[in-house]
């Protein structure tokens, strides 16, 4: 185990499983968070363990997605035996409905080896019921998981509660870095300076704004989704839906939901009686019946916007002690686990996981800012 003493800025589902690989391989760990761990875009997501559209994403962002997927059931299952909550990997499988780009996911799925495959759109009505009519093609793929995103918090937070090298501070706003010359050997909140031999920001959509305390720009920023909830039978949607961009997550319990708006408005959450309407639309549109059923649910959150969705891992150059984990646009919940491994592996100095190299936090250009820093 490594003697050193890290420090993780940002406490939602990222920061929270960097902690929880860090804790075994270092000496200490403390977890800062502005609010509370898990309250913006690890609670506000669908939990979808997939990219929407996977065949459109870079193979950075591919191999990050297809470790997670294969890691996401041991991953629920070690989170539940150490702590008695369930994160509730839920395997319903996925159909995407009249795609333009169909022929490019299949050739996708065959090149990288996922099991998607076209089905006939009557044996979807068969499996899903409750969809709506005037769908008149699919492609589905059966492993896919949604994991309840809320639960994973709570989860990941008992398991860190429960070691005796993790310290968690909540309602702790770090306000800048703490350096000695080039090396980043801590950060300075309202109640003083916390000391560490690395620091690791994960701050998700605010990771770009401390960055810039440092002078540098991190092109990551705010991006608000919008998402409602409904309310039905355990059994009434037995599987994932999407088109047209959204799409419709059950849970075991039944609840179901609708997601969701893609908007830039800075570090505005307000839910908007727009976006209320038009993922109503959708809903009914996806599932006609879901028209007489309650919005028990309507919220926003903020993602951490990122060029292509390719997250940045890894340590920042010219500040010894300054890693990253950030920037995973719309999958943070989907990448966290090869992310977070990706990350402790580098850290500690162990074989990585995957090719670490297009996550090089070098690979942003980190550019300095004109403006004066206080």
């Amino acid at each position: 185990m490594s003697r050193q003493h890290v420090v993780i800025v940002g406490g939602g589902v990222i920061g929270l499983l960097t902690a929880f690989n860090l804790a075994a391989k270092v000496q200490s760990v403390v977890l800062l968070d502005r609010s509370g761990v898990g309250q913006e875009s690890s609670w506000a997501g669908g939990g979808i363990v997939s990219p929407l559209y996977p065949w459109r994403y870079s193979p950075a962002v591919t191999a990050l997605a297809h470790w997670s997927q294969d890691f996401y059931p041991q991953l629920g299952e070690r989170l539940l035996d150490a702590t008695g909550i369930d994160p509730e990997v839920h395997r319903t499988g996925l159909y995407w409905l009249d795609l333009d780009d169909e022929q490019q996911a299949l050739e996708w799925a065959a090149r990288v080896g996922r099991p998607l495959a076209s089905v006939d759109i009557s044996a979807v009505y068969d499996a899903v019921p409750v969809m709506g009519g005037g769908f008149t093609r699919a492609i589905y793929m059966a492993d896919i998981a949604n994991v309840r995103n809320p639960r994973l918090v709570k989860s990941l937070k008992a398991a860190l509660l429960a070691l005796p090298n993790v310290t968690l501070h909540e309602q702790c706003e770090v306000s800048d870095f703490v350096r000695d010359g080039d090396r980043i050997i801590g950060v300075s909140t309202p109640q003083g300076d916390i000391l560490g031999d690395s620091v690791v920001l994960a701050a998700g959509a605010w990771s770009g704004d401390l960055l810039a305390r440092l002078g540098l720009e991190l092109p990551v920023e705010p991006v608000k989704g919008q998402m409602i909830l409904y309310k039905c039978a355990s059994d009434f949607l037995p599987s994932m839906i999407l088109a047209k961009g959204r799409y419709a997550i059950p849970r075991r319990d039944g609840h179901i939901l609708i997601g969701s708006t893609l908007e830039h408005e800075g570090y505005d959450k307000t839910p908007t009686d727009v976006a209320l309407q038009s993922l109503k639309a959708s809903a009914v549109e996806l599932i006609p019946a879901l028209a007489n059923a309650e919005v028990v649910g309507h919220w926003a959150g903020l993602r951490p916007g990122s060029p292509d969705g390719i997250p940045f891992i890894g340590p920042v150059p010219g500040h010894d002690g300054l890693w990253l984990n950030c920037g995973h646009f719309r999958n943070g919940l989907v990448l966290a686990p090869a992310s977070c491994q990706l990350l402790t592996d580098l850290l500690v100095g162990d074989v990585p996981i995957i090719d670490p190299a297009p996550y090089a936090p070098a690979l942003a250009a980190l550019g300095q800012k004109t403006v004066e820093t206080p």
